[in-house]
């Protein structure tokens, strides 16, 4: 039997379509995985330049009343999609050394439940935190160039961390494939007054 150029037989069609139903899985499994990772990737970036910029604010805020709740509401209006505030499970404010570690257990803990109202010389601020730990009240920090007292030696370093959960798109059957959580936190040495 002769065969023309580009012709093909029904045994390679079929063999060209066994080929592609086997490699498909493998390349859709490759596609969702990418995506996945960008997504999560992209949420773990967002968190991380919201905890800067809110640790940022805490040390511009200082000992003044209010601030941890404007450095909430910082973060709530700061974070952007596919990222979103309400899978944020707790947010630490502490007393940080040079090296952004907290110091001992100097750590105001918010945890993304109830709300929380602040009043301060220029108003009120309502946020969806409750405070669960307070161990490091805004009075007890120093952003005094002189010191403060105590362990308080000069300026303090003020750090927030983010506790972030993040959810994979991905179904399986009827259920999301699962989360990932992940903690991003920043220190920033606090604005002395002079």
């Amino acid at each position: 039997m002769v065969r023309r150029r580009g012709q093909t037989t029904s045994s390679e069609r079929g063999q060209a379509l066994v080929e592609f139903a086997l490699a498909l899985p493998v390349l859709l499994l490759l596609l969702f995985g990418l995506v996945e990772f960008g997504l999560a990737f992209n949420a773990a970036v967002s968190v991380n330049f919201v905890s800067r910029a809110a640790a940022l604010l805490a040390a511009e805020g200082g000992r003044a009343e209010g601030t941890d709740c404007q450095v909430l509401r910082a973060i709530e209006q700061d974070l952007t999609s596919p990222a979103t505030p309400t899978r944020i499970s707790r947010v630490e404010i502490y007393w940080s050394d040079a090296n952004g570690d907290q110091i001992a257990s100097n750590v105001n803990v918010y945890t993304r439940t109830g709300s929380l109202t602040c009043t301060y010389a220029s108003g009120s601020i309502t946020v969806p935190y409750t405070l669960g730990t307070e161990n490091y009240p805004e009075t007890e920090r120093c952003d005094v160039l002189a010191g403060c007292g105590g362990l308080h030696t000069s300026v303090d370093d003020v750090g927030v961390r983010i506790t972030y959960t993040h959810q994979w798109v991905t179904y399986v059957g009827k259920t999301i494939a699962g989360s990932i959580t992940f903690q991003r936190s920043t220190a920033a040495r606090m604005e002395p007054t002079l």
